[in-house]
């Protein structure tokens, strides 16, 4: 039997088909996610923390991306940006993604480098110190 990358795909490993409903969703996905969440946090900076002249706080930026972050994992399983896009996160092991992984994904996440540091599966280390994945769905 061959184990050519035909037969390999991101999530493969973690009994995750390769397209379609709970399959680990792609860079091209993730990145737009971010953005829209990134978009959003930056706009509420502006409204509420804006020096004013169109300058942000960077750190009330990321706060409030922090904090919506962990907000919408908790209530709805992703941030704004994966719900728009068709993505959740959901816990490795299954059941209720609770409160303490949203909390250490978002944390890690807003440090950056974990998140840009990948396994096999796509799943940056953000994920994996959460026990996490996201997926389509």
């Amino acid at each position: 039997m061959s184990t050519g990358a035909a037969e390999n795909w991101p999530g493969r490993a973690l009994g995750l088909p390769e397209t379609g409903r709970r399959s680990v969703a792609r860079l091209g996905r993730r990145a737009a996610a971010l953005a829209i969440d990134w978009a959003l946090a930056t706009l509420l900076s502006l409204a509420f923390f804006s020096p004013g002249d169109w300058q942000t706080d960077p750190f009330a930026t990321l706060g409030i991306f922090a904090v919506l972050q962990v907000v919408f994992q908790i209530l709805f399983g992703g941030g704004l940006g994966h719900l728009m896009l068709g993505m959740r996160v959901v816990p490795i092991t299954g059941g209720p993604l609770g409160v303490w992984r949203p909390l250490v994904r978002t944390l890690l996440l807003c440090l950056a480098i974990p998140a840009l540091i990948w396994d096999k599966n796509q799943r940056g280390m953000h994920d994996v110190a959460a026990g996490t994945i996201l997926v389509r769905v």
